[in-house]
This record gives C-alpha cells, structure tokens and sequence, in this order.
C-alpha cells in the first residue's frame, strides 16, 4: 500500500514521562485514519511530531517519503505546504474577517493577485457552507461555524493532507454531523489523505478507512472499524464502550477506603 506517513520504532518522551514508546504507523495515501485514544495518550503530540514542531528521540518519520526531522528549515516549509491542520479549537485570527482568515495561507505563500484570491477563498467558503458568512468577525459565529471557516482556512492551498485535531469536540449534534459529512466529502472528491485525531467513537469509526487505538504510549488496538467491533481484547473494549471500569481502573490506585477508614 502506498503511505504518505510513515512512522518507525517512534518513541517519545517528556522529561521522564514516555509519551510514545517503540510505535509504528502507516498512513496510507486517500484514505482516513483515525488515531484514537483517552484524554491525555500523545494524539495530538503525535500530529506535532507530523509536521517537524517536535522532534523523537528515537525512530523516524516519514511524509510524502521525506523524514520529517532531517530536513532543512526551507525543505521543511515546503513540505508542510502539503498539509493542512484543522486545530482543536479553530483558532481563528480574532481581529480580522472570516474573508481574511482564509485568505491569509494565500496571501502568505502564493503571488496570486486580489482578483484571484477572492475567488479562491469565496469557492472554499462555499464547500463548507460559509460563502454569505466571509465578511462577519470571529466573534459573530457560533462554535460549529468557527470550526467550518477554520476547515475552509486548512484546505485553502490543496494541501495533499490534512490532519484534524479533535474535531468535533464541543459541536452540538448538527453541527457534528456537518463535519463528519465535510471531512467525508472532501477525502473523496479530493483523495485527500486525512487524520482524525479524536475520542469520539461513534463520529470517527463512521468515517474511518482505519483506525489506531492508543494508550501508555503503545499502540493497543487497530483495524478497520468492523474489525475493531469484533475484537476481544479488554482495552480496547472499554474504549470503544466507553467502559467507566476495565484496564483502565475508574478508581486511583492506592489504599482500600477500608484501609484509610480504619486510619481514622
């Protein structure tokens, strides 16, 4: 199969805190691949690793079969051209217009004229929805309308990928399922290659080709969804369950309330 990411032997850590430890993962070129696990297990830390921002300590990894960490500042930039986040929370420029906001990776990495850059910006706009919204502030959308101008911002230089770093927390159920219909449309009218890093279950496994479940810095779980479903294993299903007991133990470990009680 034919990757555009290629992750090798990645491991990762904090000061002593391993985030990744020994992991592996292809990406393969056109498809969805969801990176899922609880809050706090390195998903978006591993789309940081992705785009050059962090650096392993050991293993390597490959986008568009160049590794990332040993290229030059320039060749980095060029590379990351290729791609397009859609951030957590948006993170629109607040001070200037829905317009501008989009038009600004235009304007910043490409000559094109005014005329032009209208004209891109206005298309992009109308794929999410948007286009009679271009000329209202940040502050005038609501949460699902920030994060579909934000989508319009990431998509507006064709990136050949485009990561999604938790995109449908916080969006009420219309607005849910906009994105969900948006991500889905545009991997398949573009062939775009797209990872969705996320804790919603249900939203991601409807459109995901293949799906990585992470935790403690391993890789505990992977598959398409359906093969995933039929698992046995009892980590992964507490999460796809969403399980309040498991592997993962709902109370903190430490000493029985008998044992504190009888302290007393």
């Amino acid at each position: 199969m034919n990757n555009f990411v290629t992750i090798r032997n990645l491991t990762f850590k904090r000061r002593n805190r391993i985030i990744f430890d020994d992991v592996n993962f292809d990406i393969p070129k056109g498809k969805i691949t969801a990176i899922m696990g609880p809050s706090g297990s390195g998903k978006t830390t591993l789309l940081k690793l992705i785009g050059g921002q962090l650096y392993p300590q050991i293993g390597t990894v490959e986008v568009d079969h160049q590794n990332v960490h040993k290229l030059s500042r320039n060749k980095l930039y060029q590379l990351r051209r290729k791609m397009g986040l859609l951030f957590q929370r948006g993170a629109l420029f607040t001070n200037i217009s829905v317009f501008d906001n989009v038009a600004f990776p235009i304007r910043e990495h490409t000559n094109l004229n005014e005329a032009m850059i209208r004209d891109l910006v206005l298309m992009k706009l109308e794929f999410v929805g948007l286009r009679n919204a271009h000329q209202l502030m940040p502050s005038q959308l609501s949460g699902g309308m920030e994060r579909r101008v934000a989508l319009a911002r990431a998509i507006a230089l064709d990136p050949q990928m485009i990561m999604y770093d938790e995109p449908f927390t916080g969006q009420d159920p219309i607005s849910m399922g906009v994105l969900v219909k948006l991500i889905k449309e545009l991997n398949d009218s573009l062939e775009t290659t797209s990872i969705i890093v996320s804790h919603d279950v249900a939203e991601a496994s409807s459109i995901a080709d293949y799906i990585y479940l992470i935790a403690n810095g391993k890789v505990i779980g992977q598959g398409t969804p359906e093969e995933l479903n039929k698992t046995k294993s009892p980590h992964v299903m507490q999460f796809l369950k969403g399980l309040p007991d498991g592997p993962v133990p709902f109370h903190y470990p430490g000493k029985t309330l008998e044992d504190d009680l009888q302290l007393l």
